[in-house]
C-alpha cells in the first residue's frame, strides 16, 4: 500500500472533528438541561463567548483595519468563515439602507452528520454561528442581531443567516484613563 493510499485531508478531518465534537456538545446538552429553549441560549452563549476571542486572532492574522460600512463587515464576516470553517456563505438579500444582509450556507459543517427528530423542531441547532458573530462584531463596537431564517436541518435548501446593524457602541474607556 502506497503512502499516498494512506494521507488523509487535514482540513476534512479537522472539520468531521468539529462536526462530531459539536454534536456531542449539544446531544449532552439536551440532555442536561430542562428544555430546549435553554439549550438555545446556551449555544448562543458559548458562541457569543467563541467570537469575542475569535476576533482577536481575526485582526491578528489579517491585520484588518476598521470597517466603515457594513459592506466591509460583511466581506470579513465571510473571510472569518472560510478561514475558521473552510466555507464561503454568499452574502445577499441586502436591505435597502445596506445595514442588513444575509449569509447564504449551500452546506454547514456542523450539521453534516446530523438529523433532527421532530420532538426537537424548535432547536436552533447553529445557534453557536449567530453567538460567535454577534461577540466578535460587538468586540469592534458593532452591536447587531443575528438569526436563521432558514436552516436545512429543517428542510431548506440553503441555511440562511440573517445579520442586522442595530447601533455603533461607544468605546469604553476605563475611569481615570481618558
Amino acid at each position: 500500500m502506497s503512502r499516498q493510499a494512506l494521507r488523509l485531508d487535514a482540513k476534512k478531518v479537522n472539520s468531521e472533528f468539529l462536526t462530531l465534537t459539536y454534536g456531542a456538545l449539544v446531544t449532552q446538552m439536551l440532555r442536561d438541561f430542562e428544555n430546549v429553549e435553554d439549550v438555545n441560549k446556551q449555544l448562543e452563549r458559548i458562541g457569543y463567548n467563541m467570537g469575542m476571542r475569535l476576533i482577536e486572532d481575526f485582526l491578528a492574522r489579517t491585520s484588518a483595519p476598521r470597517c466603515l460600512e457594513m459592506r466591509e463587515t460583511a466581506d470579513r464576516i465571510q473571510q472569518a468563515f472560510r478561514m475558521y470553517l473552510n466555507i464561503q456563505p454568499t452574502i445577499s438579500n441586502w436591505s435597502a439602507a445596506s445595514d442588513e444582509f444575509s449569509l447564504l450556507f449551500d452546506t454547514n459543517p456542523l450539521t453534516e452528520f446530523v438529523e433532527l427528530p421532530a420532538d426537537l423542531s424548535n432547536l436552533r441547532y447553529s445557534a453557536i454561528l449567530s453567538g460567535c458573530i454577534r461577540g466578535a462584531l460587538e468586540m469592534v463596537q458593532l452591536e447587531v442581531q443575528c438569526w436563521f431564517v432558514q436552516d436545512q436541518l429543517k428542510g431548506d435548501n440553503v441555511t440562511e443567516l440573517r445579520v442586522k446593524f442595530v447601533r455603533r457602541l461607544e468605546e469604553a474607556i476605563p475611569a481615570g484613563e481618558d
